[in-house]
Order: C-alpha cells, then sequence, then structure tokens
C-alpha cells in the first residue's frame, strides 16, 4: 500500500457503526482516568444527572434546565469517546487491509524419504534440513551441512558485501532473513525460530528504557494545570456573596466548569495520536505506540544503517578502469559477456552498466561454454572464437590468467588499490593469460538522499550513518550521502553507548535496524524501526515495523511525526483561545443582574443566564465534532522553524478560537431562545 493510497471516508459505515459501539464502550471511568480532562467532564456529567434527577422529583421547575445541561455534557464526554474510537476504526480497518497482502516466508524441508516439502518457516523445529536456493532467503538460524554459496548478511552486520558460506571449518553458520546469492546450501535448523537471541543481545535490550517525550509532559502538565485553575476559579464564583442561588446552582456551576476547562484539545487529543498511527499505517509501517509517532517529530538525530538506507544495499559496478593497451569500450564488452552467467546483483549490476553508459549490445551468437559464477571460484565467464574471458575477485582472475601479482601491470595495480582505497570492491577481468582490467565495484547512493539529509538539517536533525564498513569505506559513503557523522565498524555496544550518551544531554534519538546487531539500539532509542524481514530479534525491540523494508522511510516518519506534533500545537492553541473566549461571553451574562455594570462587556446580548450556559455547553460539545476531521487528516506539514509554526497557530487557530465562540454561542443562543428551551 503506498502513501497514495486513499483512507476510508469518515462517513463509511465500517468506520462509524463500531466507533459509535465503541464510544459508549470507552465510557468506562477506569479507560477515562488516561484523559483526565474528559475524566472530570464525565464525572460533571454525573453529577448534573442526578441534579436533573432531583429536581425532577422535587419539582422545582429546573428539570427542564438541568436535564439538557446534564444531556449535552453526557454528549461532550461522548463525542470526544468517538473521535478516539473513529481513530482507532481507521487505523484497525487499514493494519486489517494490509495483513492479508502479506505471506508467510515458507521453507522447503527435506523428509525422511528423501523428497522435500513447502512449509512455513515458524513451523520448522531444531534439526529440520531445509534447501535454500540463490534468491531465496534462508528461514532459520542453522548451520550449512552441504554445499558453498555466496550470502548476503547486510540483515545481520551492516556490511553490504556478500560473504562465502560453506560446510565445515567456523564459515558454516547462517542466520534466518539473510539471503543466499549463488548456488544452493543444505542447512540444518539449530535453533527454534522466535528463540534465536543471543544472550549478550538480550542483556543489553533488557536494560534499555525508552523516555517520556517534553511534549508530552508539557502537555500533560498544562491541560491538569488549567482544568485546577478553571476549577479554583468557579468555586470562586461560587463564594460571591449576594449572587441568586437559583442562576447560579450547581447544575450551572458545573457546566460553566466544564465549558472552561480545555475539553476540546482533551477530547481530540487521542484521536490526534491514533491518527498519527493511522498516516503510518498508509505508509505501509505498524506503530506500536502514539508516543513513538509523537517522538518521532521531536527527534534530534537519526541513526541510519548504510545498507539499503543511504545506498541501495548491493554493490554496483560504476566503472571499467582499461589496462594499458585496451579502451574502456573494449573492456566493457569483455566484462559484459563475462558476466552473462554472475545472476548475482553485482554481477547484473555489471552487464547494466555495458549496455546502459557504454552501450555494448547483448550477443546475439552462442558461446563455446559459459562458465557459471560460484562462491568456490569466485569468477565467471565465457568462452567464444578462441577467446577465454573471465571476471571476478582479483586473485581468483590472477590464479586464472597465470599472473602473480609482482606481474600484473603496474597500472593495473594502481587502479585495483585505487578502488579499495576508495571503499570499493575491485574486481579483475581478463582474456586468457592477458588482463583487461579493472570493475569499480562501489555502494551506490540512492538518488536524491542528499537533498533529503539537507532538508533534515535545516530542520535541526542531525544524521549519523551506523556501518559495520571499514573507516575508509564508511568515509567514503559518509561524504558523498552529505551525513553529519558517521561510525564505522560498529558493533551493538557502540550504537547503544552512542544512542546513551545523546539521551544523557537531552536529545531524543531515531534508529532504523534490522538486523539482531540493531536490536539493543532500537530498544534503547525513543523511536526504533525494524524492518519487516529482518530478524525477530530486532522487530521485537522496534516500537515500529515497516512492513515494506524500505529504511528510507525513516524520513518520512519524521514528517508525519512533525505532523502529529503541529495538529496537537493548533489545536492546543484553538483550546485555549477557545476557553479564553468563551470565559468573557459567559461571565458577562451570568453577572450583569448581580452588578449590572458588567452590561457593558456583554457585547453578545444573550438573552438569559440560563441561555448563555445553555449555549456554551452545546458549542463546546459541537466544536469537538466539528474538529475530529482536521485532527484525523492533520494540519498540512511544511517544514519550518519553531517561530514560523507559533506565528501561523496564533494567526490561524488563536484568532480563531478566539472569534468562532462569540459567532457559534450567539448563534445556539439565539436558536435556544426560539425554541424556548429555557
Amino acid at each position: 500500500m503506498s502513501k497514495d493510497h486513499k483512507a476510508q471516508s469518515l462517513l463509511d459505515p465500517a468506520i462509524l457503526l463500531p466507533a459509535m459501539r465503541d464510544s459508549v464502550l470507552k465510557l468506562n471511568p477506569r479507560q477515562l482516568l488516561r484523559n483526565p480532562v474528559i475524566f472530570v467532564t464525565e464525572a460533571v456529567a454525573a453529577v448534573v444527572t442526578i441534579l436533573f434527577l432531583r429536581d425532577l422529583v422535587v419539582g422545582n421547575g429546573q428539570a427542564g434546565f438541568s436535564g439538557q445541561i446534564a444531556a449535552w455534557l453526557w454528549f461532550t464526554v461522548l463525542f470526544a469517546t468517538f473521535a478516539e474510537a473513529v481513530a482507532e476504526g481507521r487505523g484497525r480497518a487499514q493494519a486489517e487491509s494490509l495483513k492479508k497482502t502479506k505471506s508467510e516466508m515458507t521453507a522447503r524441508r527435506l523428509t525422511s524419504n528423501g523428497g522435500e516439502e513447502s512449509v512455513a518457516a515458524t513451523s520448522l523445529k531444531v534439526d529440520d534440513i531445509v534447501l535454500v536456493a540463490a534468491g531465496e532467503l534462508i528461514p532459520g538460524d542453522g548451520e550449512v551441512i552441504e554445499g558453498v554459496a555466496s550470502v548476503n548478511e547486510s540483515a545481520i552486520t551492516g556490511e553490504s558485501a556478500p560473504v562465502i558460506r560453506e560446510s565445515g571449518g567456523d564459515r558454516s553458520a547462517v542466520t534466518g532473513g539473510t539471503q543466499v546469492l549463488s548456488d544452493e546450501l543444505r542447512i540444518r535448523i539449530t535453533v527454534a525460530p522466535g528463540s534465536s537471541f543471543v544472550d549478550r543481545m538480550i542483556a543489553l535490550i533488557e536494560g534499555a528504557q525508552r523516555q517520556k517525550t517534553p511534549n508530552e509532559i508539557a502537555l500533560s502538565i498544562l491541560l491538569s494545570g488549567l482544568t485546577l485553575i478553571f476549577l479554583l476559579v468557579c468555586v470562586a464564583i461560587w463564594g460571591l456573596a449576594g449572587y441568586s442561588a437559583t442562576i447560579l446552582s450547581i447544575t450551572v456551576l458545573s457546566a460553566l466548569l466544564v465549558t472552561l476547562i480545555p475539553t476540546t484539545i482533551g477530547g481530540l487529543l487521542s484521536a490526534i495520536g491514533i491518527a498519527g498511527m493511522d498516516r503510518l499505517v498508509r505508509f505501509n509501517v505498524i506503530a506500536t505506540s502514539g508516543r513513538a509517532v509523537e517522538a518521532a517529530g521531536d527527534v534530534d538525530t537519526l541513526l541510519l544503517d548504510k545498507t539499503g538506507t543511504i545506498t541501495f544495499g548491493n554493490r554496483m559496478a560504476s566503472d571499467f578502469l582499461a589496462a594499458p593497451g585496451v579502451t574502456q569500450q573494449q573492456l566493457a564488452e569483455a566484462a559484459l559477456l563475462a558476466s552473462l552467467a554472475d545472476e548475482t546483483p553485482e554481477g547484473r549490476s555489471i552487464v547494466a552498466l555495458a549496455t546502459g553508459e557504454f552501450g555494448i549490445a547483448m550477443p546475439e551468437q552462442r558461446f563455446d561454454e559459459i562458465i557459471a559464477f560460484t562462491a568456490e571460484t569466485r569468477l565467471s565467464g565465457v568462452d567464444r572464437d578462441g577467446r577465454r574471458l573471465r571476471k571476478g575477485a582479483v586473485d581468483s582472475i590472477l590464479r586464472f590468467a597465470g599472473v602473480t601479482d609482482a606481474e600484473a601491470p603496474a597500472e593495473f595495480r594502481r587502479a585495483v588499490d585505487m578502488i579499495a582505497r576508495s571503499g570499493g570492491t575491485p574486481l579483475a577481468v581478463a582474456d586468457g593469460n592477458r588482463l583487461l582490467g579493472a570493475i569499480h565495484l562501489k555502494d551506490v547512493i540512492k538518488p536524491g538522499i542528499k537533498e533529503r539529509f539537507a532538508a533534515l538539517r535545516a530542520m535541526g536533525i542531525r544524521t549519523v550513518m551506523v556501518t559495520g564498513d571499514n573507516p575508509v569505506t564508511a568515509a567514503a559513503i559518509a561524504s558523498e550521502a552529505g551525513v553529519d557523522d558517521y561510525i564505522a565498524q560498529a558493533t551493538p555496544e557502540d550504537k547503544l553507548n552512542y544512542i546513551r550518551r545523546e539521551q544523557q544531554g537531552g536529545r531524543l534519538i531515531a534508529m532504523c535496524g534490522d538486523g539482531t546487531n540493531d536490536a539493543p539500539a532500537l530498544a534503547q532509542a525513543d523511536v526504533g524501526v525494524a524492518m519487516q524481514t529482518g530478524t525477530q530479534a530486532a522487530r521485537e525491540a522496534a516500537n515500529m515495523v515497516d512492513l515494506d523494508s524500505s529504511p528510507t522511510k525513516l524520513i518520512e516518519i519524521v514528517e508525519i511525526g512533525k505532523q502529529l506534533l503541529m495538529t496537537r500545537g493548533a489545536l492546543t492553541t484553538f483550546s485555549i483561545a477557545n476557553d479564553v473566549a468563551k470565559y468573557f461571553a459567559i461571565i458577562p451574562a451570568l453577572f450583569v443582574a448581580t452588578y449590572p455594570a458588567l452590561g457593558a462587556l456583554n457585547v453578545m446580548g444573550l438573552a438569559s443566564p440560563q441561555s448563555a450556559i445553555l449555549s456554551a455547553v452545546i458549542f463546546n460539545a459541537l466544536i469537538i465534532i466539528a474538529l475530529i476531521p482536521l485532527a484525523l487528516r492533520g494540519v498540512t506539514y511544511r517544514p519550518s522553524g519553531a517561530a514560523s509554526v507559533l506565528r501561523r497557530n496564533l494567526l490561524v487557530y488563536g484568532l480563531g478560537g478566539l472569534i468562532l465562540p462569540f459567532i457559534g454561542i450567539k448563534a445556539i443562543d439565539v436558536a435556544v431562545s426560539a425554541l424556548h428551551l429555557v
């Protein structure tokens, strides 16, 4: 599912009907305790309901008024829980849709009679034997008992260069989730799936703790403080001597309290967080908590794996360096022919470079012999018209050509050294015993990644590349990609210690990884994004999982987090301005009978004190419903500084929050008076 996937409409019955049911279930006080503002509103609604029943029994003529107040207070609570239920329903629908498109990894398990069967990787047991061919993922941790193959272990080690895995010796261990690039392996499963955690990793992960975000702490203090302040205001108003107990009854004071406390942002707070998670779902990212999404918008430092994140993940051919007496075109043609039988990503990249940039046509005639690439020989090639063309590792090609390193042309040796010093991988090409030149394999930076890092830097976010590569390779890639810093030959302890040092300085850290060695860092980071194709350890340690296994989404995740913060900031500004406006709109109408001088402030000319308070309660409930679409959709994200965001919030949502209550309450007051509701 792409980011262009359209979210379900708010009017979709599949969302609305369950949300209506869930909004009633969420009235449970134990659930509302998580939201102090709405919990207070529910408590007040319960008190006013009791007063309504008393008025009904006593028959004092106030039952109609108190009944309406009680009903609208309950609507206020229901609308708040409805907003949360709608947000949950949208996210749940998106997640279920995604789950249906995912299939479980399968394995080719050998049977006791020598055949093979396809089974789910999760059903494998210790000592099961599986076959894994080129292009397939290894289904579980195990040991090679037969075969030699080139394996891409970047998901585990962070090192982009493939490694050789073979039976016997200390190169026989393989890890689930890694990919066989050539040949075929017969593997015995040694660890049951789901329990293959390294003890050292477990100890590190168990010691990791997540931080509370500064925004979360600040907003909780703000909402609680405002609620307490307005509670004291209402108590003080009740204590004003000489005021009519009929007008200023407990019912009126209770309603006044609800209209003045920040019920708007309190009612929409959960919906905003869940909606952020829903937007991630539409990017095929599952977040385990809204807190993680919020933290993403506040991160100071991004740690990104090099392999697959900044680079394409496989080393690709970038240049042909011809030996003396050989043109670059001749070398490109020979490299193309010698790579036709190489099905590894590196081999295919050589063919693509030769046919694309150098315009070499694919050959049509037959070959005398085709030599396929194997991990054992580390070369491939063809024999045609008396020519024996070979391409492969430098030592393998020198051995094939019968040339020692000292006998190789000086220009060839310099080209190989230059490639190695730049952090690339040199391959050699030979025609019989003649060296034709070298091929430069390098980690290719993804297009546009440097510009994206520059945009993050402009937002005040520092980027750090983490790689298992050597310092030379790491420095070259970091410079080309434009990251702010890098960590080479990074161990799990290095990553974890770096994150802890940054967090001790008050910074929020995001980490993206897919390997077991990334698990401790993912657990410690404030935002940990694991790849769906990564190890179980990584997925369990993270608080987000990318179902597409596309680590560059970390940048979009940050943008969605910032959009969540901007949305919450905008609605918080609106809610506070709203409360201030309601205060100055209602208080003069309530007190004008006792203090006639306040009539000058009653600019709205509300019909009566009872009409004023009822109109305010109705407006207070309806504004939550009106703002649900904005809470779910989010404020449009634009990269900008804090001062610009604050200015926009004050002009749009602050000013709007001040003006709208005067218009809305007056309109409702006119309707209430016309219908003789009070």
